[in-house]
C-alpha cells in the first residue's frame, strides 16, 4: 500500500469537504474576425444541495461564478466577470431543473490561464474550482478550417426563440457541458462552424466533409460523410446521432473538412462519454487490426501530435526521441503515436491499452496538483518524475520546517534497489526543484540540505 508520511512540526487538521457543488463547464472557440476568436463558456449546475433562502416569500437558490482569463505571456488579466445565477423554487418541485447557461468573451491569439469558480451564494463552503490553459488561435481569411465542436443536449430549428441565450446562427442549441448521453440522453446534437470554404481553387466545387465515431480502443462505431459545396464561403454544421444502442463507454466525435483534389483536410474532434447500463459491449476488433487511420491519432492535427508527445517523451526511448524529432509529416507522427501505444500494450488481448490508460490519469493528476502561476504542471519538476517514474511508494511531506524552506523527499523503492528524489520550495512560489536524487542518471547533490536551510 503507498503510504505518505507527514513530517511537521504541527498537527494539521484539514476537513475534507462532505460534497462539492454539482457544477460542469465547457468551452469551444468560434471565428469572429481577423484579430480575434469568440470563445463561448458553458455551464451546469445540479442545484439539489444547494441553500434555498426566502426572499419575499419566494424560495431562492443562487450561484456566484467567477471567470478570470490571464494572458500567460503577458500577465495582463483580459477577463474578470463575476454572475449570478438565480432560480425560484416552486413548493411543488421534487426534482430541480438544472440550471444551464453560457457567456462569451472576444480574445485575440495566445495562450491564457482559465480559471471558473462556482460557489453557492448561500453556503461558502459548497464550490468549485476548474483552471484551465487555453490555446486562443485566429482562424485567418485563406484557408478553409473548422471551429471547436459544441455538444449539445437539444437543438431547436423550428418556433426558435430569438431571444434565447442559446440562440446563434437561426438555431436554439442549448449546451450539454457534461457530455454525458446514452440512457437519459440517447441523442448526440452537436455543432460547428466550416469557414472560408470558398477559398482555394475555384475549380474544385465541392469539399467533403466526414462525421466519425471513435470508441475508447479506436474503432470507428460511426461513419458518415456529404458533399460540400463552396457557394457560400462559411457554412454551420448542426446534426444529431442517436447512441441508445452503444455501450457504456467513452467516445470522441471526429468532423473532418477534405479537399481530395488537393489533398488537404482539417479535423475537430471532441471526446464524451455515454452510459448505456442496459447495454451489452459486444467484443470489438483489436485497435491493432484497424490501423492508425481508425484509432484517435488518425484525426490529430499536427499540433495536436506535437503536444501529445512532449507529453509522451518524458517515457520514450532516446531512439524514439531522435525519431520524432526528424519527422516533418503529419501522417508519419501519427504513425509514430499509433506505434508508440501499440509496443507498450501490456495485453494485447483487451480491447483497451491499460498501461495508457495509467499515464493519461498520471498526465491529468499532474496537471491538477504540481502546476504553478507560470508552468503547466508537466513541465515541473515533480510533474516530470510523476509522469517518467509513476506515483512514489513513499512521500515525506516538509511544509513548514521552522529551519528549512519546504522540501518534499519520493521514494521509488522498487527502481535500482530502492532511489530517492528531493524537492525544495527554493524561491517561494511552490514550484518546487529537483535539488538531488540517487537515481542514475538524475540531478545528484549530496549537500542538498544546504539550499533549504532557512536564511
Amino acid at each position: 500500500m503507498k503510504k505518505i508520511l507527514f513530517l511537521i512540526l504541527l498537527t494539521l487538521s484539514i476537513k475534507a469537504q462532505d460534497k462539492e457543488l454539482n457544477f460542469e463547464f465547457d468551452y469551444a472557440r468560434f471565428n469572429y474576425d481577423t484579430t480575434s476568436t469568440y470563445l463561448e463558456m458553458y455551464y451546469v449546475i445540479e442545484p439539489n444541495d444547494l441553500q434555498v433562502i426566502q426572499k419575499e416569500n419566494q424560495d431562492f437558490i443562487e450561484v456566484d461564478i467567477s471567470v478570470t482569463i490571464i494572458n500567460k505571456a503577458t500577465d495582463q488579466l483580459v477577463v474578470d466577470k463575476k454572475y449570478r445565477v438565480n432560480n425560484i423554487i416552486e413548493s411543488s418541485d421534487s426534482t430541480l431543473p438544472s440550471l444551464v447557461g453560457v457567456v462569451g468573451f472576444l480574445l485575440n491569439e495566445g495562450i491564457y490561464a482559465l480559471n471558473v469558480t462556482a460557489t453557492d451564494a448561500n453556503n461558502s463552503e459548497l464550490f468549485k474550482i476548474f483552471n484551465d490553459e487555453l490555446s486562443i488561435g485566429i482562424y485567418g481569411e485563406k484557408e478553409f478550417s473548422l471551429s471547436d465542436i459544441q455538444l449539445a443536449s437539444k437543438i431547436v430549428t423550428e418556433n426558435v426563440n430569438q431571444n434565447s441565450v442559446f440562440y446563434k446562427n437561426t438555431m436554439e442549441i442549448v449546451p450539454n457541458p457534461q457530455n454525458i448521453f446514452g440512457k437519459n440522453l440517447p441523442v448526440v446534437f452537436y455543432y460547428s462552424e466550416l469557414y472560408n470554404l470558398a477559398n482555394g481553387n475555384p475549380e474544385v466545387k465541392t469539399l467533403t466533409l466526414d462525421r466519425k465515431i471513435f470508441n475508447s480502443v479506436g474503432r470507428i462505431v460511426y461513419d458518415k460523410s456529404k458533399e460540400v459545396v463552396k457557394s457560400k464561403n462559411s457554412i454551420v454544421e448542426a446534426g444529431a446521432v442517436n447512441v441508445a444502442k452503444y455501450p457504456t463507454g467513452s467516445y470522441t466525435l471526429a468532423l473532418s473538412l477534405i479537399d481530395p483534389a488537393n489533398k488537404k483536410a482539417v479535423s475537430s474532434t471532441k471526446k464524451f462519454f455515454i452510459y448505456n447500463p442496459d447495454i451489452v459491449e459486444e467484443q470489438v476488433s483489436d485497435a491493432r487490426d484497424l490501423g492508425v487511420i481508425g484509432s484517435e491519432f488518425g484525426v490529430m492535427t499536427e499540433d495536436e501530435c506535437d503536444l501529445h508527445y512532449n507529453r509522451i517523451k518524458f517515457i520514450a526511448s532516446n531512439n524514439e526521441i531522435a525519431q520524432y524529432e526528424k519527422l516533418s509529416e503529419l501522417e508519419s507522427k501519427r504513425e509514430f503515436l499509433f506505434n508508440f501505444w501499440q509496443r507498450r500494450d501490456p495485453n494485447p488481448n483487451t480491447p483497451e491499452n491499460e498501461f495508457k490508460r495509467e499515464f493519461e490519469d498520471r498526465i491529468k493528476f499532474v496537471e491538477n496538483r504540481f502546476k504553478t502561476f507560470n508552468k503547466t504542471g508537466s513541465k515541473t519538476d515533480r510533474g516530470r518524475v510523476y509522469l517518467q517514474y509513476g506515483e512514489p511508494d513513499e512521500m515525506e511531506l516538509h511544509p513548514n520546517d521552522y529551519d528549512k524552506k519546504p522540501y518534499e523527499i519520493w521514494y521509488y523503492n522498487s527502481i535500482e534497489g530502492g532511489v530517492i528524489f528531493v524537492f525544495g520550495d527554493i524561491t517561494g512560489y511552490s514550484d518546487y526543484e529537483l535539488l538531488h536524487s540517487t537515481k542514475r542518471g538524475e540531478l545528484r547533490d549530496d549537500n542538498w540540505v544546504r539550499r533549504i536551510l532557512a536564511n
